[in-house]
Parts: C-alpha cells; structure tokens; sequence
C-alpha cells in the first residue's frame, strides 16, 4: 500500500457522552491540536517505512520484494485491532488506556533505532502495527472531547475524518531531509521524538472517563483471535501477492485459505453466542451491506491518489519526493480545505449532497489523469490531484457518521461490528485498492507492449529509421554493424517498455475515474428511487382519508 490516506480510526462505545461538561474555549484549540498530533504520530508510523522502501532497503540488505514484508508485518496485527480496542478502553477506562498505548509505541519507536536486517526490521514492524493502532482511537476521542454534543457527529467526525489524510503526503514532504539525516534510523528518530511529545498530552489535557463496565469475556478472546488471524492473513496475502503474483507460488492460497478459514469459523462461533462479538445478522442487513459496498468503493476510488500517483512518478517517471513537493502540498492544502467543507455543509444536513459533489470531483480528477504521457510532470497533475484529494476529504465523513449513528442506536456493542465494516473497508480496503491497481498496471503493461512490439518491424522504413538515429551516438566507438543495430533495438524496445508503461497507467487512472462514475451514477438512483418511496409513503394516508 503505497502512501495508503491514513490509519483507521478506532472509537469505543463512550465516545459520545451522555451529559458532558461545557469545555471553556481556550482549551477547544489545545484538544484540536492533540487530536492532530495522535494522528501523525500514528500515520507516520505507518507510512514512513512504507513510503521509502526503495531508499531503505540497502540499509536492511533487502530485495525489492523482501522489503514488502515491512508493510505486510505492520498491518497484519494492526488491521484487527479496532475490533479489541472497542471493549479493552470501555473496560479498563481511558487513562490506563492512553498511558498503555503511549508507553508501548515509544518503546517501538525506540527498537526501531536498534534495526539492522530485514529479519529485525520485520519483528520491529509487527510490534510497532501493535503498538500504534490505539493512537488513532486517542486521537478520535480528542477530536470529539472538543466539540458539543450536537457537533460531535458532524464537525468532529469530519475533522476527525480530515486527519486520517495527513500523514500520508506528510510523510513524502519530511522524507528526503529524514533520509539525508540518517536513513531507516532518521525516519524513526522522528517518530520516536513525536511519541514523547505526545506522552504529556494524557495528563496534560485529560479525556472525560467514561464509566467502566466489564464487557470483556472468555468467548470474545476466543472470537477475536480467529478475525484477527483471518484480516491478518488477507494482510499479508495483499500486502505481498502482487510481488510474487498471485498464482506463482502455493503459500500464498494456503495462507489465503487460512484466512478465509478463520473469519467462517468467527462467523460461526458468534451466531452461536447468545452476546457475540460480532452481531453477524445486524453485519447483514441490507443497509449495512449497502454501506460497506459505499465504503469499499470509496478505498478504491481513493487508491488512485494514495497508490497509483506515487508509484507513477517513482516507478514510471523517476522522480524523487524533493521533486513532487509541490503536488503533495497542493494535496495536503486541498485534503484540509475538503475537511473544512464538509464540516459546514454536516452541520447543515447534508449528506448524499456532499458525495455527490466527491464522487464528481474524484471522477474528474481521475479522468484528467488518465492522459498521462511519458512527458507528464507534476505540474499537469495539481488540478487533477487537488480534485481528488478534495474529493476524498467530502466523501468519508458522512458515510462515517451515518454508521456511527447506526450503531450508537442499537446499542454500544453495536460499534464493534460496526468497526468490523470500517476497518475491513479502510485497512484492508486499502491493500485491496493497492493490489488491484498494482495488479492491473502490471497485466496492461504486458498487453500494450505485446501490441506494440508487434509493429516494430524493420522491413517497416519508419522503425528502420529510428532504429538508425538510436544506435548513431554508438558509431563512434562501435564499429560492427550488426552489433550496432543490435544496440539501436535494445534503445528502441526501452522506448517501448516505457510507452507501454504509460498506457498502462492512463488505464489505471481511467479505470478509477469509470469507478467513480458509476457509483455516481449508483447514488443517484439511491436517491432518486428513496425520494420516491417517501412520496408514496406520504400519498398513501392522504388518497385512504379522501377515499374513505
């Protein structure tokens, strides 16, 4: 996953308090401010290693494709994680949680100074996905803990929402300095240095404790390790199967099969609990569904900016982070300013309103960017990225809400399964927007090439040409002419390879673009056909009372 937005917000059942103190104004900034820098700490965590796998991986001795199992160990034990932290800070109160939480990711972010191989950085990345996924459950309850009640839901979410999308281009600002300091050791060092500035903050500005209630059982412990190893499995499987393709090698179906395996028997064991830890039945109501699919869709409309647009100028271009730093300012600056939006329009009731207008500009965006060429620059994609990155920001935070709704209705056991939908679309979600494009970039590339190949004949006096002018810069120190030609054709497939290349690229980006149109054009039917079902609702008592 490739710079993925952000990580996924933890929340437990208390985040809403019933009758919460006035908070003075003063301090409404000061909590702002903490929630943000929870949120940094925990996102560049997750993507600092990530994000700079090709510069590190000289540091640990790693190919290109061991260095992969760095993102693959983060995640596994990091994507179940919310589903656990939902009961374990509802009973055990917020203070020893946050003290925990803080305590363990500093001393993560220390063993990641003492890192030396690839096998020690892969331990050191299992433990850090461990030991960073509690800071953006902080960091969410910051967030709320600033707002009324009556803006919880709506600014708070949509703030809350805007954080998960900072680190990610933040990340790409700060690398290439962190890089030239000192290299795995430099990344880590800050990250480190933001955990201790965030361990004052507990006591500093405390959260209003929730009472303590013991919801943990025997069944759960026993529940939660079968999802855990089932979205761990899939973790892994995503995070790496692209590099070893799919089909090329037997453990992957067996580690897949594990997964699978697991999260069936989850299912199985708490439809037999009579307090699940997931309710399966709520899981599969069809309005629930229908949110997972809207959140789904979303990560991989996303995945055209979080994934596609990096490994574009890095692998297809050849840019470095220095050179693209102003297409991740335009894409921080734009991510802020979509947050903002859709703060104001929630507060109004919108909703539908403001994915309407996401999906339209992340379509756009996406569409612009499917003319990409071996001559485009980052200065062709800032109105495009600036599209989607706005784009992105609109789109989470009504559907955020409207689940959080859902399940504070029912009842605080309700989040965890809620949190079953959110973090299997966002976490997960996320792998499976990266393996996706990775995957298709890599199978059109082969399409293309093989097209193109087929026309570099050189009984064609156009190819014979060009062919000529490549191998002309070698004639002054080789002077066999087969040789010579052999040379202008190795230019000459490179030039192909590369064209190929970019196709395959503008088919990623125009492939997200037909994915934001349709669910564009889905919404609009959801609308349509709801507005009328409500209109015949309405009509209904009036024609029975005018024709008694």
């Amino acid at each position: 996953m490739s710079g993925e937005p952000g990580p996924v917000p933890k929340v437990e059942a208390n985040a809403v308090p019933a009758a919460p103190p006035p908070m003075p104004g003063w301090k409404v900034p000061l909590y702002i401010a903490a929630s943000v820098m929870f949120f940094l700490t925990q996102g560049l965590g997750l993507n600092l290693a990530f994000a700079n796998l090709t510069q590190i991986q000289g540091t640990i001795a790693a190919t290109t494709t061991e260095s992969a199992w760095l993102s693959a160990a983060y995640m596994a034990p990091n994507v179940s994680l919310a589903i656990a932290l939902v009961k374990i800070r509802l009973q055990y109160g917020v203070r020893n949680f946050a003290e925990v939480s803080i305590l363990g990711f500093i001393v993560a972010s220390m063993l990641n100074l003492f890192v030396s191989d690839l096998h020690s950085a892969i331990v050191v990345r299992f433990l850090s996905g461990i030991a960073g996924a509690p800071l953006s459950t902080l960091g969410f309850l910051y967030m709320l803990e600033a707002f009324e009640p009556a803006k919880k839901m709506t600014v708070g979410v949509s703030l809350a929402m805007t954080n998960t999308l900072l680190a990610a281009p933040i990340t790409r600002l700060v690398s290439p300095s962190l890089l030239d300091y000192g290299e795995w050791r430099g990344l880590y060092t800050l990250e480190m240095a933001l955990a201790l500035l965030v361990m004052p903050i507990i006591y500093l500005l405390p959260l209003t404790p929730p009472p303590r209630v013991k919801v943990i059982v025997l069944g759960d412990i026993f529940s939660y390790l079968l999802v855990a190893i089932g979205f761990g499995c899939l973790a892994v499987v995503l995070s790496v199967g692209r590099l070893y393709w799919w089909l090329e090698v037997p453990w992957l179906g067996i580690v897949l099969a594990i997964g699978i395996a697991s999260l069936t028997a989850a299912v199985v064991v708490d439809l037999r609990r009579s307090t699940p830890l997931i309710d399966v039945r709520w899981l599969l109501r069809p309005e629930m569904l229908h949110l997972t699919g809207i959140l789904l869709v979303f990560r991989l409309i996303a995945a055209e900016q979080t994934s596609v647009v990096v490994t574009f100028y890095q692998n297809a271009v050849g840019l470095l982070y220095d050179q693209l730093s102003m297409l991740y300012w335009i894409i921080l600056v734009f991510s802020v300013i979509g947050g903002l939006i859709c703060a104001v329009l929630m507060t109004y009731g919108l909703s539908w309103q403001i994915q309407f207008v996401a999906l339209a500009l992340m379509g756009v965006g996406s569409l612009i960017d499917s003319q990409v060429t071996n001559l485009t620059r980052p200065e062709q994609m800032y109105l495009s990225q600036a599209m989607v990155a706005a784009g992105a920001a609109l789109f989470l935070p009504p559907s955020m809400s409207v689940g959080f709704k859902a399940a504070l209705s029912k009842g605080p056991a309700y989040l965890v399964t809620f949190f079953v939908i959110f973090t299997f679309t966002q976490s997960v979600g996320g792998l499976i927007g990266s393996a996706f494009y990775g995957t298709l970039i890599i199978i059109r590339e082969k399409f293309h090439s093989a097209v193109l190949t087929e026309r570099v004949l050189l009984t064609d006096p156009h190819v014979a040409e060009r062919v000529s002018q490549l191998s002309s810069s070698y004639g002054k120190v080789i002077g066999d002419s087969a040789i010579l030609k052999g040379e202008g054709l190795a230019l000459l497939g490179a030039q192909v390879s590369r064209e190929a290349n970019m196709l395959a690229y503008g088919d990623a980006f125009l492939v997200a673009a037909v994915i934001a149109f349709v669910s564009l054009a889905g919404l609009s039917l959801h609308v349509f056909f709801r507005f009328v079902k409500t209109r015949l609702a309405e009509d209904r008592p009036q024609a029975m009372a005018s024709n008694p």
